[in-house]
C-alpha cells in the first residue's frame, strides 16, 4: 500500500491551510511506504534549512512508523536508541514527522513538516496526516 500523488497533495493542502491558521510558513514533505519522497511544498517565506530537515522528518517517520518526537524520546541519553539520528544518513528525532494510515489503518507513507517551533511543526503534521 502506498499514498498516491492525489492523497499526499491533499495532505499538503490540508497541513498549509493549517499552517496558515496558526501564522507559520512551513516546508511540507509527503513519502510513500517506501520513504521515497511523493510531494513537497515549501510556502512562500518558509526557511530554506528547514526543507531537508522536513524530507528528514518524513522518512524518519516511515522507517520506524512512530513520530519523529517519541523517536526523539527514546534517543536520548541512557535511552534505549541512544545515537540513533546518525543512522540512515541522518535521522530527525524531534517533532514534526508522522506516519499516515489509510482507513484500514495501514501505514501507507508519512509527512514530515519543518519551518517553525517543534510544537507547531507537530500541530500541522498531524492536520495533514488526518487528511486520509
Amino acid at each position: 500500500m502506498n499514498i498516491t500523488l492525489e492523497q499526499a497533495e491533499k495532505v499538503i493542502s490540508v497541513a498549509k491551510e493549517k499552517s496558515k491558521a496558526i501564522d507559520t510558513k512551513m516546508n511540507i514533505a509527503v513519502v510513500d511506504a517506501g520513504a521515497n519522497l511523493v510531494a513537497f511544498s515549501r510556502m512562500d517565506g518558509a526557511w530554506l534549512g528547514s526543507l531537508d530537515i522536513s524530507i528528514k522528518k518524513a522518512k524518519t517517520a516511515r522507517y520506524f512508523d512512530m513520530n519523529t518526537g517519541i523517536i526523539g524520546e527514546l534517543s536520548q541519553p541512557g535511552q534505549p536508541l541512544f545515537n540513533i539520528e546518525h543512522s540512515n544518513n541522518g535521522l530527525i528525532t524531534f517533532p514534526g514527522g508522522v506516519p499516515i494510515k489509510n482507513a484500514n489503518g495501514e501505514i501507507i507513507g508519512a509527512i514530515g513538516v519543518s519551518g517553525s517551533t517543534v510544537e507547531n511543526d507537530h500541530t500541522v503534521a498531524e492536520a495533514g496526516a488526518s487528511a486520509i
